[in-house]
């Protein structure tokens, strides 16, 4: 039976080891070769969360419409960190399920974090 949460303690010591010199070596072998794939999942999700290609062009022109070079600066910078959180967000997703096909992964990841004894949900 799959796990309904997961100690703060035990999600700090799953990232500390994914920290480990080595630890995506399989995981970039299998991923170089599923890069084509992928790809197109990352932009057909990209593009459902209103990441296309259309609405990038307009971001894009509304930073360089800001005139000011420091203010189209911190605009562009601000659109281009919310596309990487939002790809890491959707790659992250996409591992997951990825590893569920695949059958790598031992049952549904756990969706709560308990915080001093309580539960929150993400």
């Amino acid at each position: 039976m799959a796990r309904e949460y997961v100690t703060q303690a035990e999600l700090e010591a799953a990232l500390s080891a994914l920290q480990e010199p080595g630890r995506f070596d399989g995981a970039e072998r299998l991923v170089s070769q599923a890069a084509p794939g992928l790809h197109r999942i990352l932009l057909d999700a990209l593009s459902a969360g209103g990441w296309g290609q259309d609405d990038d062009a307009r971001a894009i022109e509304a930073a360089l419409a800001a005139g000011d070079p420091e203010a189209v600066q911190a605009r562009v910078r601000a659109l281009l960190g919310e596309q990487n959180r939002v790809s890491m967000l959707v790659g992250v997703a996409v591992g997951v399920e990825l590893a569920r096909e695949l059958g790598l992964a031992d049952g549904e990841p756990p969706l709560t974090v308990t915080h001093h004894g309580s539960k929150e949900h993400h």
